[in-house]
């Protein structure tokens, strides 16, 4: 696994992250720096933790993974990626006008800082599950073909992706409207989808 790829999977994993974060920006266009820079450190931190617990829980059935590496990287990726599309398009289909659905994710009225916090923590666990399952694809990618550095800096790569997404989501949604948040699990998706496929070819050449 190449540092693109790692690149490319902390993107696609990012997409729902940057969708919040969007929706943020276009309930708040006046929003604070600091409370952007909030969302985006939430997100990237949770991003980073996730494969870690996954890799890691992954490691004590190492032997097993070693075997079927190549299909499992497949296997996650795929689901994942279908997930991600899936949800995407059943959102359009039922896609509430964004006066609807704005006051649901951020209320009108400011919150209190212990609620802003405690919906943020939430929202970063919500947008950071999938890459609990990539964990255990970097441990198969590192025990098929390897990485190209220690997991813990693979890690650190998907947060950082995640960081830099969210915050340019903020402001997108600020000056851009909903457009673009529409269709991100769909972009996502596909990349996560399409790495899988190589994996798992590369793993049976």
């Amino acid at each position: 696994m190449s540092v693109w790829e790692i690149v490319l999977i902390g993107a696609a994993l990012a997409m729902d992250a940057v969708a919040v974060s969007m929706a943020g920006g276009m309930a708040e266009p006046r929003m604070s720096m600091g409370k952007a820079l909030a969302m985006a450190v939430t997100f990237a931190l949770f991003q980073f933790a996730m494969p870690l617990i996954g890799y890691y829980c992954g490691y004590a059935f190492s032997s097993i993974v070693e075997r079927i590496a190549p299909w499992l990287s497949f296997f996650l990726l795929a689901l994942i990626g279908g997930k991600m599309i899936a949800d995407c398009v059943k959102e359009l289909r039922e896609k509430r006008s964004p006066e609807q659905i704005r006051p649901m994710l951020f209320p009108h009225n400011p919150p209190r800082r212990s609620a802003f916090l405690g919906r943020l923590l939430a929202q970063g666990v919500a947008t950071s599950l999938d890459a609990l399952a990539v964990g255990v694809t970097l441990l198969a990618a590192q025990t098929s073909e390897g990485l190209p550095f220690s997991v813990l800096a693979c890690a650190a790569v998907i947060g950082a992706v995640t960081f830099a997404l969210s915050f340019a989501g903020v402001q997108i949604g600020r000056e851009a409207g909903d457009k673009f948040a529409d269709t991100a699990g769909l972009f996502g998706g596909a990349v996560l989808i399409a790495i899988g496929i190589k994996l798992l070819a590369e793993g049976l050449m």
